[in-house]
């Protein structure tokens, strides 16, 4: 079986790197002004595109967003996605291991599931400047090369997400945070597990919750049961590798954790109306 590319932070060239966990470039300097094209892969690590200047083409998880100036792309781990940027570019590429924040911290740990749900976020002109002298001064702080101006970096980092998050607009979902905080805290449980757990209970059990409770958490939220996200989850990784690698379909039920592969395509067409050989030809 052929794995979808994986891109790791340790292997980013930079000429600012302080930590083997955290990485900023300016976008000029990736592209040494040519056109920036990457094919299909995933990060293991967050991954943030800010666009000052410029334009292109960002899909994540099969969502094509168009790139604008002022607009802020997030990534999460485990997220496919493809990047188109047009010469002249400007702005930021920040890429950070979650371990690289303070995640003792409950607040901390809210703020980066959330920006990392965002994918894009368009910015008011005044707002974005606030957000870009924070990654100006991160940029100084790194090109220091001094270890410990790390906390430096780590306060700013931390200010720079919870800015970005209080500039979505409030909706109805967010009437609850309790609700809000253990519906995020269930996807990444749904995200980092569901290749092999995909029973609601199990995520109830690691949740300390009762399947009711849970369900009423993601109806509150999403208006949807847990067994529909955990669907929508399978369904998005049968595409991630249907479309990023060349695994025939057996090979991709098994690496989801089905041992019949006849019950994997009649659960694959019943959610999306093709047969998964039917949605890879489709798609390309």
């Amino acid at each position: 079986m052929k794995d979808i590319p994986v891109r790791s932070l340790s292997t980013a060239p930079t000429s600012l790197r302080l930590s083997e966990e955290f990485d900023i470039r300016s976008i000029e300097h990736v592209q040494g002004g040519q056109r920036m094209v990457q094919a299909l892969h995933r990060h293991d690590h967050y991954f943030l595109l800010v666009v000052t200047v410029g334009e292109g083409m960002h899909e994540c998880d099969f969502r094509a967003h168009v790139i604008a100036p002022h607009t802020i792309y997030c990534m999460r781990p485990g997220q496919v996605h493809r990047l188109d940027l047009s010469s002249g570019c400007k702005g930021y590429i920040l890429q950070f291991k979650a371990d690289f924040l303070a995640l003792g911290d409950q607040g901390v740990r809210l703020v980066l599931r959330r920006a990392g749900h965002l994918e894009g976020v368009s910015v008011p002109p005044e707002r974005y400047h606030t957000l870009l002298m924070l990654l100006d001064r991160i940029a100084l702080e790194c090109a220091s090369e001094e270890q410990v101006r790390l906390q430096l970096i780590r306060a700013y980092l931390g200010a720079f997400l919870t800015d970005l998050v209080l500039c979505t607009p409030p909706t109805a979902n967010d009437r609850s945070s309790y609700a809000l905080a253990r519906f995020e805290e269930l996807l990444e449980l749904i995200e980092t597990r569901v290749h092999s757990t995909k029973e609601v209970a199990a995520y109830a059990e690691l949740m300390h919750l009762s399947t009711f409770q849970l369900n009423s958490i993601t109806k509150a939220v999403t208006g949807r049961t847990c067994s529909e996200l955990i669907n929508d989850q399978i369904i998005l990784e049968a595409k991630r590798y249907l479309l990023a690698t060349t695994d025939q379909v057996g090979q991709v039920a098994d690496r989801l954790g089905y041992e019949d592969v006849s019950y994997f395509i009649r659960f694959f067409k019943k959610h999306t109306g093709h047969t998964p050989e039917g949605f890879r030809q489709k798609s390309r």
